[in-house]
């Protein structure tokens, strides 16, 4: 018997009314959080499953004075608002018929057969809120202690009922794989196609889910050589992942957060009207888009000035573009880029008719001061003075 061992997760008192509330034996905590507890990982999200119908969980956790949202009762969840964190409660389930993009299911009784409908063995470890101990069907435990991500049943079958499972199985191997199982890697390769059918938007959140992680390189050049990269971001070639290796050697060295968006930008080549298509084809929100825009604009000018980068096309843009360039962001470091003070009004006080001419004299200082660094306001003063000269 294997017990899921103690995490702050399991002694919190609101999952321990909720588990009350719906009474133990008709519950179990299932999926992330007893994969990761069993790895002594940080712990996101709390899940669990149920015998009880939708509506009885909602009944049941009104009486315990508990608040429920339907978030998607038509598929068995109802997420109870806990006053630590929200909980997705599950009905059981099978499916009763796919398509490879949604799925039509039927509430079960059976907790075997809920866990055969899910994706991984990893992913189906159930745990008694009471025991902690946990119920394994499919050799879960074996492979997460051999950081093996596995397929429950044929590995085809689970991909022909959710296409989406390709890209959850890159992402998984990048979490968890040691060594790549044989089997599933074949079926993602055969059923590579497969991907087109797929939402725009769910395959972005699966890519970009791969690339926030530590060091998504393996795994991009797993799904190249899968033909996985070419269907869902055919942009990418094999000059791109060497471009993303050498950005993610980048940002440790210089102990920056991985970023998807910058990680997408690697993957791209610097030309700002294929940034914005592929931006467009995978539903990118505005503030992406613009970002993933401004950093495919890239040039080999940008290590020169890196502080007139910033000034120019923002903080975030430009450390981006830096990182990208492999150069030093240190010169950005808790710099913020100043306003610049000359008015056009002061300009006019020195004799020159307001119009073009002002504008013209205000941008060729603004110009030098640039060059220069941003200079204080007296070369600012010798600037103009040098400019007025010139008129």
């Amino acid at each position: 018997m294997t017990v899921l061992p103690e995490a702050d997760w399991t002694r919190r008192a609101d999952l321990a009314l909720l588990a009350e509330t719906l009474g133990p034996d008709f519950m179990r905590w299932v999926g992330g959080a007893v994969r990761d507890t069993l790895l002594d990982i940080p712990v996101a999200d709390v899940d669990c499953a149920t015998l009880h119908r939708p509506e009885k969980v909602i009944d049941l956790c009104r009486a315990a004075g508990i608040r429920t949202v339907p978030t998607g009762i038509d598929h068995g969840t109802v997420t109870a608002i806990l006053d630590e964190g929200p909980v997705e409660i599950t009905t059981l389930r099978r499916d009763v018929s796919t398509d490879g993009r949604r799925a039509t299911v039927a509430f079960a009784d059976n907790w075997r057969e809920d866990a055969a409908r899910r994706d991984f063995t990893i992913n189906a470890l159930y745990a008694h809120p009471k025991t902690l101990e946990i119920t394994d069907f499919f050799g879960g435990l074996d492979d997460l202690a051999a950081r093996r991500v596995r397929f429950i049943g044929d590995a085809r079958t689970r991909i022909r009922e959710d296409h989406l499972r390709i890209l959850r199985y890159f992402r998984f191997q990048a979490r968890f794989g040691r060594e790549v199982e044989d089997t599933a890697l074949a079926a993602c390769t055969e059923l590579a196609e497969t991907l087109k059918g797929i939402s725009r938007e769910r395959v972005a959140m699966e890519l970009l889910g791969i690339l926030a992680l530590p060091d998504p390189v393996p795994t991009v050049r797993l799904m190249e050589q899968a033909g996985v990269l070419r269907v869902i971001l055919p942009e990418a070639r094999a000059g791109e992942i060497a471009a993303l290796d050498r950005l993610v050697a980048q940002e440790r060295e210089y102990a920056v957060a991985p970023d998807a968006i910058r990680r997408l930008a690697a993957l791209l080549p610097p030309v700002p009207s294929l940034a914005e298509t592929v931006a467009a084809r995978l539903r990118l929100s505005k503030q992406q888009r613009a970002r993933l825009a401004c950093a495919a604009a890239r040039t080999k000018q940008d290590a020169e000035l890196p502080r007139a980068l910033a000034y120019h096309e923002g903080l975030a843009c430009a450390r981006d573009r830096l990182l990208l360039a492999g150069a030093s962001i240190a010169p950005l470091d808790g710099w913020e880029a100043p306003d610049f003070p000359l008015k056009g009004g002061t300009i006019v006080a020195r004799g020159v008719a307001a119009g073009p001419a002002v504008a013209r004299i205000m941008r060729a200082v603004e110009a030098r001061w640039i060059a220069e660094d941003f200079p204080g306001e007296a070369r600012i003063e010798a600037l103009l003075a040098e400019e007025l000269a010139r008129q």
